[in-house]
């Protein structure tokens, strides 16, 4: 039986601060080596998915980029299958931006029919989980459901931030509120779906045409499939999943990659993370530096008297004589002076931070937070900078002169229009 994934891939990731300010959500850098969409891509080809679209909107460059034509995940095919890449565009119907998950999928509903797929496997860009679709799939025809909803539970305290489902004892959704105020239980929908294809195409084709519809997969689509009495189906799935939407969420992705043991291993031959990389030479590490439970990518220097705990250092990162950096993710090309100290924050590409400053430590009590500092900025030796603290991109030394002394204080957010204002 085939089957076409669709992976939702536009989106904006606004609560991910300065690191969409320049990139989709899913071409958000993760572990060392990957983006966010690496792992929904290879979930697919390991499942043995190989016909992909993949609908992008907001600055898809990287996600392009970094997918091509997709050689990586053995998607470089056409009679097979293979990724292919759409964008929002003008044609002689309405068509626009999309205005919701279902309106994406809805604008692109010939691509989707194209070859009359049985099933249609609609995905997120933007989780980090690793999941065989092939089960969900045997489950749903097991159930001869017109739709499967994968399902997780989730603390209770987050259970408002999901779709909430209640179910019977054989798995037929009978309730689904989208991100209710109080949840009546902790069961979430994971925003994976398989649909038969009819169906979808007869749903979105319903939904299109209502005017009150926010034209969305959970707000809209799936609560009225579950009213009108269609056969729709949970599928527990019990393993490690997020939804790193959010800077302490994406902070807490990779801490959970440094557990012993780790929660989602990026060692298991039989389920291969792939991605593309370039080439770079191997990792150096001179005689008295220290570096513990971390992942420290191809090309990363590690100067003599460095100290690196519990952190994610991407390719080419260069940390110099006597630096410190702990619980924190380096992106690829950062350049950490000597005597510098960065502590839980995440540093985008290309940044500097200047010999014997300090990035993340400043606190009163308890835990202000996650530093944040933008792409190719530049930070003057020398600064104190806090905790929750959100330095945007590209700011240079100018940008930091109105600073006297030399302190970022706690929760401060500076932009790259040379204005201290918050994003």
């Amino acid at each position: 039986m085939w089957t076409r994934a669709i992976i939702l891939a536009g989106g904006e990731g606004t609560r991910l601060s300065v690191l969409t300010a320049k990139r989709a959500k899913p071409a958000v850098p993760i572990a060392g080596k990957y983006r966010i969409i690496d792992f929904t891509l290879s979930n697919c080809v390991n499942s043995g998915i190989f016909d992909v679209l993949v609908l992008t909107q907001y600055r898809p460059h990287s996600l392009i980029d970094h997918i091509g034509r997709g050689q990586p995940w053995d998607l470089d095919r056409s009679f097979t299958g293979g990724i292919h890449l759409l964008q929002p565009y003008k044609g002689r119907r309405d068509t626009d931006w999309y205005s919701g998950t279902a309106d994406a999928v809805w604008q692109n509903i010939n691509f989707v029919r194209r070859r009359n797929p049985e099933h249609t496997l609609i995905l997120s860009g933007d989780h980090v989980y690793q999941m065989n679709y092939a089960d969900v799939i045997s489950f749903h025809n097991k159930k001869k459901a017109d739709v499967t909803l994968c399902t997780i539970r989730v603390p209770m305290d987050e259970a408002s931030r999901y779709g909430i489902l209640d179910v019977d004892p054989s798995g037929k959704v009978r309730d689904f509120v989208e991100k209710p105020t109080k949840p009546p239980s902790n069961l979430a929908n994971m925003g994976v779906y398989v649909f038969n294809t009819p169906v979808l195409y007869r749903m979105l084709l319903e939904d299109s045409g209502r005017a009150s519809s926010s034209h969305d997969f959970g707000k809209d689509v799936i609560p009225r499939m579950v009213a009108e009495g269609l056969k729709v189906y949970a599928y527990s799935y019990e393993s490690y999943w997020v939804d790193v939407g959010t800077i302490d969420a994406y902070w807490e992705a990779h801490m959970d990659l440094l557990n012993k043991p780790p929660s989602l291993s990026l060692h298991d031959r039989d389920w291969v993370i792939h991605t593309r990389s370039e080439e770079r030479p191997p990792v150096l590490i001179e005689s008295g530096a220290t570096v513990r439970d971390s992942l420290i990518t191809d090309g990363s220097i590690v100067c003599q008297g460095a100290v690196i705990e519990r952190s994610v250092l991407s390719p080419g990162v260069y940390v110099g004589p006597n630096a410190v950096i702990r619980e924190s993710i380096i992106f690829t090309d950062t350049y950490i002076e000597a005597g510098a100290v960065v502590e839980r924050a995440v540093l985008d590409k290309q940044v500097v931070i200047g010999h014997d400053s300090v990035v993340g430590k400043i606190q009163e009590t308890g835990d202000l937070g996650i530093t944040v500092v933008g792409k190719g900025t530049q930070l003057p030796a020398g600064f104190s900078v806090g905790r929750n603290v959100v330095l945007g991109t590209d700011l240079d030394a100018d940008d930091f002169d109105d600073f006297d002394p030399r302190v970022i204080p706690n929760g401060r957010k500076l932009s790259n229009d040379k204005k201290r204002v918050d994003y």
